[in-house]
């Protein structure tokens, strides 16, 4: 783990991979879903678009160790952060929606929960 220069704290993505056995340990069963779920998103967001790759036989595929390997895309502190506060968004808009409907309370406040818990992150 690095340290960003600026202003000496680690980046949020590992902030985020730091906090998540503290989560898990502490039963924050809130905590450890936003976690895992914005790691998860953060990842899918680096993801190569493997669209140009085409369909083929086995005996036109590439042969040898590492030779299908691509990069992964690179995402700056930006995008990592944009693709956290999505996480959230996404969350309050449903818990919104949840407590709407009868017996959709408690959902609600697992939502809000799970966005509060990554909320902290990107105030750290």
């Amino acid at each position: 783990m690095t340290t960003d220069p600026a202003n000496g704290t680690l980046p949020l993505r590992d902030r985020l991979r730091a906090d998540l056995p503290r989560a898990m340990k502490a039963r924050d069963r809130d905590a450890t879903k936003a976690l895992r779920s914005a790691l998860g998103a953060i990842d899918n967001a680096e993801a190569v678009d493997a669209s140009d790759v085409q369909a083929g036989a086995i005996e036109s595929s590439a042969v040898g160790l590492g030779t299908a390997e691509r990069a992964r895309r690179h995402l700056t502190e930006s995008d990592i952060e944009s693709i956290v506060r999505t996480e959230i968004a996404e969350r309050l808009t449903a818990a919104k929606e949840y407590e709407s409907l009868a017996g959709g309370a408690d959902r609600a406040a697992t939502l809000r929960a799970e966005a509060a818990a990554l909320t902290a992150h990107l105030d750290s």
